[in-house]
């Protein structure tokens, strides 16, 4: 790309975050002053039953291995130390040595925007429609050759592209669903707990859009602001860049591919940089004028609440017959059927929750029966507290979510893709399945420190998984009903605003004039517009689901049912420290705490976590042997990456074995955790036969989960908040790691 090609870029870069960084200052002040009415006001959803992990993953290591890449500068596959930490950022080590001598990282990927492909075929023919005209012939050399029918790649419609590969499926199956796991939750990064800039910025980029005549859901909506700024210039400025670049790019047409691969990099990561200089500079001076605003609002609260109804009285005199009868004609009758189509497939995943939930418990507490009671107590409560971080364990919940289609009503509604949809009912599936096993902790945490014997234990174990049951049977169904609401608002306003346009829009400038001066950072009649818009169609909304509630196929409790606060103390139970199974209940004291003492050395403390470090303890245990990758010193290369067989030869050797399967079923990998000295590390824990065939002969276990009632159960506790939001690095071809 030219010098020329390049100032033109960061000139139209410049233009387009000029402008929507004017959409974000308007947006911020209405997002402060809603923030403000409703914490005074105290509207909200209904208390939750369940308590939440304030920290969930502190420190801790999701998963690790060795995955083979390829490294595009010498085009040669080698052999990487991966781990994915706390944060989700995957994490590339030179090989495992690099790691426990703390050598910095070849890379730390931030997968938000991402795909997951398992085939070469399916990159090929992506890479091939984001550039037409490439399309390479039957019998050339394609831009990518994997070693092996088992590669995993990371695809993004702008950035760098990361390829891997595996030597079985059994591994292409796990290294899918942690990287899944990886990309759900980097593309969630704006924290939920952001109550006026997170707003702010995501009303920002729908007004910018539908200022572009682009409505409907947007499928680049993933990833912290920066990111989701980044990804707006790109569609706007890659198709100008594509048939700028396109006619000139020389070469066989994979080597073209692979040339606008790098140009749209290179374009993507000088957008990141300007993007970021210039939102953090519009945030930092928000900030700072945000002390004064708030005075204006508390000062003024009701005269803007009396001036907003006025405006919106105005308004809805206005449109509101319009609406309507759009309404009734266009979207009523079609809310049913996304209904329908969004509630199996999500029923069917807090189910599937509710299901492996229950079978952890019940296989936990028979082996407390079998393996020596509260002596073992440590180990199992230990594991079962990552239970929602586990990929592998929770992979069918999120598989349910898959079958996910609005056959007809997609394009009827402009809906990119359902991926929005499936990964935030995902997200919620997650928080609930957390939330379910925190609860359970806590109350398991009080009910010891009354000294059980082992029957007494067992039975309270089972008391307690019934009571946590009835409580998460409660929250599942207000997470869904709100998930299906928020999920209709998002498909059906848009499809409204982009109908009514031509006969609604330019009638609002002339209420302007309603707005007093001195408010009008607070109140847009933009948004005003949209609130009016979507009250019509609230009413409809919030009828279906209402009478979805009823059908016992999905398991929602009506809004009849009353949950009393029969656990008044509960809340008071996790406000304490978190509780460290493995240090109180002898479980192997690797779990990730300080091991930090009184009466301990500083500088003994310090040694012993420089210690931790170099061993890696992950929440995906591996109980019988080493990885089934183990880091060996790295191999010579081929001499191409044509070389297949020789390839292959090196894959084998250092693939002597595949991992064992978990007791469950799930495969095993090293664990990556909190730290132990590797001098004192304890032995890996042996895989405990199942607990069914220690049973004596004739006792009949029920192994099946009590299903949801309509009956009335009752405790109500605070909902969960938000997640940090990620900040990682991606490394360019020179090795220089650069923020994403």
């Amino acid at each position: 790309m030219d010098l020329e090609m390049i100032i033109q870029s960061e000139e139209k870069t410049g233009k387009i975050l000029t402008e929507f960084l004017r959409f974000y200052e308007d947006q911020y002040g209405v997002a402060l002053f809603n923030s403000m009415r409703h914490e005074i006001e105290g509207t909200g959803p209904p208390q939750a039953q369940l308590l939440w992990r304030k920290v969930p993953l502190d420190e801790r290591i999701i998963f690790s291995g060795n995955l083979f890449q390829y490294q595009e500068d010498n085009k040669k596959w080698r052999n990487r130390f991966s781990l994915v930490p706390h944060n989700y950022g995957l994490v590339l080590y030179e090989n495992k040595v690099a790691y426990e001598r703390q050598v910095p990282p070849r890379a730390v990927i931030n997968s938000a925007g991402y795909k997951i492909l398992t085939s070469v075929d399916q990159y090929l023919e992506l890479v091939s429609n984001s550039l037409p005209g490439t399309t390479s012939k039957s019998g050339t050399t394609p831009i990518l050759k994997c070693p092996t029918q088992f590669p995993l790649i990371l695809w993004h419609p702008s950035a760098r592209h990361y390829y891997f590969c595996m030597m079985t499926e059994a591994e292409q199956d796990k290294w899918q669903a942690v990287l899944q796991d990886c990309v759900r939750h980097c593309n969630n990064g704006i924290p939920e707990d952001s109550k006026v800039e997170g707003p702010a910025f995501t009303d920002a980029i729908r007004m910018y859009r539908q200022s572009k005549e682009l409505y409907g859901t947007w499928e680049m909506l993933c990833g912290n602001e920066v990111q989701i700024l980044s990804n707006l210039v790109m569609e706007e400025l890659g198709p100008e860049l594509k048939a700028e670049l396109a006619p000139r790019l020389k070469g066989k047409p994979q080597e073209r591919q692979r040339q606008w691969i790098q140009i749209s990099d290179a374009v993507y990561r000088m957008v990141y940089e300007q993007a970021k200089a210039r939102f953090d500079a519009v945030l930092s001076k928000l900030q700072l004028a945000r002390p004064a605003m708030e005075a204006v609002i508390r000062t003024d609260m009701d005269q803007i609440i009396t001036s907003k109804e006025h405006l919106a009285s105005k308004i809805r005199a206005s449109i509101l017959p319009k609406a309507e009868v759009c309404v009734r004609n266009h979207v009523q009758p079609y809310i049913p059927s996304i209904l329908e189509a969004l509630m199996v497939p999500t029923s069917q995943g807090f189910t599937e929750v509710r299901d492996v939930f229950f079978k952890e418990v019940t296989d936990m507490n028979l082996n407390v029966i079998n393996e020596g009671g509260i002596d073992k107590l440590g180990e199992y409560m230990e594991k079962l507290s990552q239970l929602a971080y586990h990929p592998l364990k929770m992979q069918s919940c999120y598989e349910k979510m898959e079958p996910l289609r609005l056959d007809g009503l997609q394009q009827r509604f402009d809906v990119s893709s359902t991926s929005v949809f499936k990964q935030r009912a995902q997200i919620h599936m997650r928080e609930q399945m957390d939330n379910a096993v925190y609860t359970f902790e806590t109350l398991l945490h009080q009910e010891l420190g009354k000294g059980p014997t082992k029957e007494e234990l067992c039975k309270s174990i089972q008391r307690i998984l019934e009571r946590v049951l009835k409580k998460y049977d409660y929250d599942s169904s207000s997470v869904r009903k709100r998930f299906f609401r928020e999920a209709l608002l998002q498909i059906t306003i848009p499809f409204l605003l982009k109908k009514l346009a031509p006969t609604c829009k330019s009638e609002l400038s002339r209420f302007q004039e309603l707005i007093f001066e001195d408010f009008a950072r607070f109140i847009l009649v933009e948004n005003t517009y949209e609130e009016v818009v979507l009250q019509t169609v609230m009413k409809d909304i919030l009828q279906a689901v209402k009478e979805a509630a009823v059908q016992r196929k999905h398991n929602l409790y009506r809004d009849s049912v009353v949950m009393h606060n029969s656990d008044p103390n509960l809340h008071l139970l996790a406000e304490g420290a978190p509780i460290d199974w493995g240090e109180e209940y002898g479980g192997g004291g690797d779990s990730g705490g300080d091991s930090s003492s009184p009466g301990v050395p500083e500088a003994a403390t310090l040694s012993e976590k420089r210690r931790r470090a170099k061993q890696v303890v992950s929440v995906v245990q591996d109980e019988e042997a080493g990885l089934p990758f183990e880091a060996v010193p790295e191999p010579l290369s081929p001499a191409s990456p044509d070389s297949v067989t020789e390839l292959r030869g090196l894959l084998a050797r250092d693939l002597r074995a595949e991992s064992p399967p978990l007791a469950n079923g799930a495969p095993v990998q090293e664990s990556p955790q909190s730290m132990a000295a590797p001098e004192a590390a304890p032995p890996p824990a042996s895989t405990p036969a199942s607990p069914l065939q220690q049973l004596p002969p004739g006792k009949a276990v029920d192994l099946e989960p009590p299903k949801p009632s309509d009956q009335e159960t009752g405790e109500q506790v605070s909902s969960p908040g938000g997640r940090p939001p990620i900040h990682t690095t991606t490394e360019d071809s020179t090795g220089v790691q650069t923020e994403f």
